[in-house]
């Protein structure tokens, strides 16, 4: 995961991946979380989820590399955040909301404190096939009950991610021992992906650990 790319992303304003609402999956399967007191949103970006999340109740816990992203999130959400620097990472800390600033992969348990579930819309699909298992190891360590995940499925020969294909195989074998129950597919309905782009299959899961 390169730094410098995303955050050359956010300062150009390239940032088709943001939806400026909460993502539909989640609401449609809310449901699938909503005993789960603290969830955790790993490359959060300053997604409408997390308001959408708080709103309900939970607990939320964000990870994004980008600080930009996050003063952006709580300035457009009228919220002061109590700023706490911390070795790796700067924490910023609203009511029920909570967002550090750093490296998902440096995201450990003794600074994100107890994880219940994860709602993963854009970290999965953000990351080249090299880091994926990786990427789903050290969210297992986290010992989260549950996963709502979102993917999209395309010939990446003909595309260039992030974000990137992930075919429903692969993250079956990702999460191997963990229950794996596809909710939701359908097509992309993003059109910044230009004419060109192939035809592009996004799928929600509901992973039980």
């Amino acid at each position: 995961m390169d730094p410098a790319f995303w955050k050359s992303r956010w300062a150009e304003g390239k940032i088709g991946f943001h939806e400026g609402k909460p993502n539909s999956y989640l609401e449609r399967h809310h449901d699938k979380l909503a005993i789960y007191p603290r969830v955790l949103v790993p490359m959060c970006g300053k997604a409408e989820d997390l308001a959408f999340l708080a709103a309900r109740g939970h607990e939320v816990v964000g990870v994004e590399l980008v600080e930009d992203a996050v003063k952006a999130f709580f300035a457009e959400h009228g919220l002061v955040p109590v700023v706490v620097e911390h070795a790796v990472f700067a924490e910023y800390r609203a009511p029920q909301i909570t967002i550090f600033v750093g490296d998902v992969f440096r995201a450990k348990r003794d600074v994100v404190g107890q994880i219940d579930a994860i709602w993963d819309r854009a970290a999965l699909v953000a990351l080249p096939d090299d880091l994926r298992r990786r990427y789903v190891d050290h969210l297992r360590a986290l010992a989260p009950a549950r996963v709502l995940c979102v993917t999209f499925e395309y010939e990446q020969s003909k595309m260039a991610g992030p974000p990137f294909s992930v075919e429903e195989g692969e993250l079956r074998a990702l999460y191997d021992n963990c229950e794996v129950e596809l909710l939701s597919e359908g097509p992309d309905p993003r059109t910044d992906r230009g004419p060109d782009a192939p035809p592009c299959m996004e799928r929600c899961f509901s992973i039980t650990l």
